[in-house]
């Protein structure tokens, strides 16, 4: 087919029609390179809102919006004082689960919204700050959820001392990402793992187990 042989409406469409794929190919490109980004960051939390939400698209808008609302908050690194201050208040509660397991979780669940709040997370309900340090926390997160979890059943008489362990265990695992040190160079890397298992180091025991 010879070009200058096309009629201008011919040549018009032809032109539209080769838009509309290019736009179409850009398109499935960003969204993508969306999905990509949004895997890598949130991790665990990506696949979770997903099933959640069953709609993929809304769950990575979904998460979009959680990752806008994180960067306008004033997060800031924990000073050496703050620090050195929460830790010891950590060992007093981890200590006090061997007596009293159910206040202990109480006063971890505490002692996580105060260092939160001195990290520069708001205060909210649980699932608002859950959502808050996904953006930046997501592995330790599902951790979070399972203690809130148990913490849940135990305010009903339906957790044993186990779930207690397990819950101060998944406790300790967002306080030790959120209050250790960062490192002068970060590097950003793919999240893989679903959560953390603290299963391997010593465990806690109530007294009388």
């Amino acid at each position: 087919m010879n070009i200058s042989d096309l009629t201008l409406t011919q040549i018009v469409a032809f032109v539209s029609v080769v838009v509309v794929i290019v736009g179409g190919i850009v398109v499935l490109c960003l969204q993508y390179r969306r999905t990509v980004r949004l895997r890598e960051r949130f991790g665990p939390e990506y696949e979770r809102a997903v099933n959640e939400g069953g709609d993929r698209r809304r769950a990575e808008t979904n998460l979009s919006q959680r990752a806008e609302r994180v960067e306008k908050f004033h997060l800031r690194p924990l000073s050496s004082a703050d620090r050195d201050r929460f830790t010891e208040s950590w060992s007093r509660v981890q200590a006090s689960f061997v007596d009293t397991p159910a206040g202990a979780i109480a006063e971890a669940d505490q002692l996580l919204g105060d260092v939160m709040t001195a990290c520069g997370y708001p205060m909210a309900d649980f699932e608002q700050r859950a959502a808050d340090i996904s953006a930046d926390h997501p592995v330790v997160t599902q951790n979070y959820r399972a203690a809130h979890e148990i913490a849940v059943h135990q305010a009903v008489g339906q957790a044993t001392t186990e779930d207690l362990r397990r819950a101060m265990i998944h406790c300790r695992a967002l306080f030790e990402d959120l209050v250790t040190e960062p490192k002068t160079v970060v590097e950003k890397k793919p999240v893989v793992s679903t959560r953390i298992d603290y299963e391997a180091k010593p465990t806690l025991r109530a007294r009388g187990d």
